[in-house]
């Protein structure tokens, strides 16, 4: 149950498994789902961030619904928690269609994916997570639905076989992806927008947290918001989830307001550093330096001396590590950067100073 629970939110158990329980992790929780409903924008001039992308989806949706056709199909590229779900949700309601929700695994064959098709209306949003997960038959069984609005099925067995055409309303597909590099070529082609979200600054996961706080009714002065936003990873779920632990220490240890007092106690308390690194983050670090005398280091032997699946590594920890500057990828391996030896209080080596790190 628990595996098929993992797969059905798009997510390798062990993957999942990994981090479920530690705050920074960039991933969906148990208790990230029950907050989304709460926290979540409904519409595009809600949604904070991703300027660009929005201005762009502007238009896109309004063309649309000038001509009385669906939304072209998207697909939304990023790091987990920067909001890929929450602009399927906003797309579906600006475009006033109902959505439905799969992911990559969930969809085991054929038939699952020809039961979701035919179940839709015109103009209807059907977002797939991790759609780079899908199998080689149910990707290819998806073409002609994009294309078309077709689906092939097989009826029969053996020598009785035969081929039978579905029809299925016009759709937009929207589907959402943590590594653009694993999609295969002609269904990255099939999408007409590409969106590559990225980590979020300071200012605008400011405003995220403030709508965040009074919606959870609780006073947040804005050195709070500035602090947590800094401790926050680029990454709005991650922001959320901060807030939510904030919020406990101000209530107990406080007088009940987030101020940046309380936001020092409380990321110091649960092993969060000002440059919003958690305790995974500087071991990972600490292994480079003390270990490989910051490297470089390929991938497998990190994962082996973290005892972390490769995935994990790539997906989780290196994201936010890379865009921050704290850790480079070379050809070899990686590497740990003069900013990650200063942040962690250690001396650079000779060795790195005549070129190892950047």
């Amino acid at each position: 149950m628990a595996k098929r629970k993992a797969a059905a939110l798009g997510a390798s158990p062990e993957e999942r498994a990994t981090r479920e329980d530690e705050l920074l992790a960039p991933g969906t929780h148990n208790e990230d789902e029950r907050f989304d409903r709460v926290f979540r924008p409904e519409s595009l001039e809600e949604f904070v961030g991703q300027e660009q992308h929005k201005q762009n989806l502007r238009v896109f949706v309004e063309a649309a619904r000038r001509r009385g056709e669906p939304l072209d199909h998207v697909l939304l590229c990023g790091p987990p928690g920067l909001g890929k779900t929450t602009l399927a949700h906003i797309l579906a309601k600006e475009m006033g269609t109902h959505l439905s929700i799969t992911s990559g695994p969930a969809v085991e064959h054929k038939g699952v994916l020809t039961g979701m098709l035919t179940r839709l209306e015109r103009g209807d949003v059907l977002f797939i997570d991790e759609i780079h997960r899908l199998s080689a038959p149910v990707e290819e069984a998806l073409y002609p639905a994009v294309e078309d609005f077709r689906i092939d099925v097989m009826m029969g067995e053996g020598a009785y076989a035969e081929s039978l055409t579905l029809d299925v309303k016009p759709f937009t597909l929207v589907g959402a992806t943590t590594r653009t590099g694993l999609l295969t070529k002609p269904l990255q082609e099939r999408f007409g927008v590409t969106l590559r979200l990225d980590f979020y600054p300071p200012a605008d996961l400011e405003r995220i947290i403030s709508r965040s706080a009074k919606l959870l009714g609780v006073p947040c002065d804005a050195e709070g918001a500035r602090a947590l936003a800094l401790r926050s990873r680029g990454t709005p779920r991650v922001a959320n989830r901060l807030l939510r632990r904030t919020r406990d220490f101000a209530e107990v240890e406080g007088d009940g307001r987030i101020t940046r007092a309380i936001v020092e106690l409380c990321c110091e308390r649960v092993g969060v550093d000002e440059a919003g690194l958690d305790e995974m983050d500087r071991r990972l670090l600490g292994v480079l330096i003390d270990h490989y005398d910051g490297g470089p280091v390929g991938v497998e032997t990190l994962a082996a001396a973290l005892a972390e699946p490769r995935d994990t590594i790539e997906d989780v920890y290196e994201p936010y590590l890379l865009q921050q500057g704290f850790l480079g990828r070379t050809p070899r391996g990686r590497v740990a950067t003069k900013k990650a030896f200063e942040h962690l209080g250690k001396e650079v080596r000779s060795r790195a100073e005549q070129g190892k790190l950047f």
